[in-house]
């Protein structure tokens, strides 16, 4: 998502902004340019809403639009491609994920959210009870999404709120705004009160500030690039906020590894969701007595990863979101070469559309693995021993998750302990994780706060103590 300037893939004029499809170039539809008028409307409208919604009817409504999601998987796939470029086959397991992120809210609605404590612990303690309770926030919670999971990131921030009984004003990423209009529908047609949810769209230079800085906003929760999010910590001022913002994600092969497995694991990290996620691998990071059987096979598994055409179902990835991304891949990769890497396949670019592209000989300092490069780029560096791999997968400014290939308990141990990052995967891609579990990254990827469902859930809400005697 970028915050200030026109973006890539969409165009702006006065009935609003159009919306193109970035395989075919097929103009898809146009969404509201909202004025910063009705975005203060919107917060307005929300902020006197006093949702009263009891666990029952909240868990009722989140089941009810899970069952609308699974009703409509094709349909979702189907947006998703569309304004997207993702393939169907990562399009329907985005589908998937929506509604377990649905259905997981649904669960934790129905559990009691409290604590007690007995008072009589101490030689001095009295014979009380202290209780916790959580409420809603007592502002609005704004939440702005990014383009890389057009449904899933908007159920993420969605779903959370709805399940507290808060409201929210949701700007999704004009790049692929559709899914997320789409999503806020079914949840009304499952009883959400409108007044819970509004979906603004409109040109980020004229409204973004307002999402950060309007008086009824009590949390800002964001997904997206490093820039943007320090630049709305620095605009917040004294709210809370919840930055996730992207990695720079490491597969780790140590000299034991299973390297079939490793390699498969390689490219899946790579290249699914066209690369375009922030816990995708983003780095190989291989130990060198194994580089090479690695190396090959990495490139006979990229080679037969289908691309193309994303409405193919036998299509394994389509497009990135746009033709300035696929030529920013295109760039970095050059330089990298020019810089003493080797191409063993891809770097190859028509439009949007960006073949998977493997380099070795890759150093840490080149810009192709020292930034985000949010695509499907294999990039292969190899070390000597476990101090050398530690080192390198922390000298960089991210820190979001991680995979490590090894059976070694020693290795793994030190990994979890000494990485520098949100998520270690033992012998999975480094972005596994279950809707529900706690997510997020350090350093430049984020605050420390954590995402998926039950931490969102916590951040969304006030804590409040109190206590009673007891005898």
């Amino acid at each position: 998502m970028r915050i200030g300037g026109k973006p890539a893939g969409t165009r702006t004029g006065e009935q609003g902004i159009a919306v193109f499809n970035p395989y075919t170039q097929e103009r898809l539809g146009s969404v509201p340019k909202a004025t910063l008028e009705e975005v203060r409307r919107a917060f307005d409208s929300a902020h006197a809403c006093q949702p009263k919604l009891t666990r029952a009817e909240r868990a009722g409504i989140l089941q009810k639009a899970a069952e609308l999601v699974r009703e409509h998987r094709d349909d979702i796939a189907r947006l998703i491609t569309a304004e997207s470029g993702l393939s169907l086959k990562d399009s329907t397991y985005e589908a998937g994920r929506v509604s377990d992120v649905l259905l997981f809210g649904a669960l934790e609605v129905l559990k009691d959210d409290g604590q007690i404590f007995s008072c009589d612990l101490t030689p001095h303690g009295k014979k009380r009870r202290v209780y916790t309770q959580r409420a809603p926030l007592l502002g609005v919670i704004s939440a702005i999404t990014p383009f890389n999971h057009p449904m899933n990131q908007v159920a993420h921030k969605v779903v959370p709120s709805v399940a507290t009984n808060n409201r929210m004003v949701l700007k999704p990423s004009e790049k692929v705004p559709f899914s997320a209009i789409f999503f806020a529908d079914l949840l009304y047609r499952a009883g959400l009160p409108p007044q819970m949810l509004s979906v603004v769209t409109g040109d980020p230079r004229e409204v973004a500030d307002e999402l950060i800085t309007n008086d009824h906003v009590d949390l800002v929760t964001f997904t997206g690039g490093v820039a943007i999010g320090k630049s709305i910590a620095s605009k917040a001022g004294y709210r809370r906020m919840v930055l996730e913002l992207g990695g720079n994600d490491p597969l780790i092969v140590m000299e034991d590894a299973d390297l079939e497995e490793a390699a498969t694991l390689a490219v899946q990290g790579s290249y699914k969701n066209s690369g375009q996620r922030c816990t995708a691998v983003k780095r190989m990071l291989v130990q060198q007595s194994v580089a090479g059987r690695f190396t090959e096979l990495v490139v006979e598994k990229t080679r037969a990863w289908k691309f193309g055409d994303p409405m193919d179902p036998a299509t394994d990835m389509g497009t990135v979101i746009d033709e300035a991304a696929a030529r920013l891949f295109e760039s970095r990769v050059k330089e990298a070469v020019s810089q003493g890497a080797r191409l063993l396949a891809g770097n190859q670019r028509q439009g949007a559309r960006y073949a998977p592209t493997v380099i070795d000989n890759v150093r840490p300092e080149m810009t192709v693995v020292r930034e985000e490069t949010f695509g499907p780029v294999s990039p292969i560096i190899t070390f000597g021993d476990i101090d050398e791999a530690i080192r390198i997968s922390n000298g960089t400014a991210y820190g979001l998750s991680s995979a490590v290939c090894t059976n070694r308990l020693d290795y793994i141990t030190r990994f979890v302990d000494e990485l520098q990052v949100g998520t270690v995967n033992v012998r999975e891609v480094p972005g596994y994780r279950l809707e529900l579990t706690p997510f997020g990254g350090i350093k430049d990827s984020g605050l420390g706060y954590k995402e998926g469902v039950q931490e969102a859930m916590k951040s969304f809400t006030n804590l409040k103590t109190y206590s009673l005697p007891w005898a």
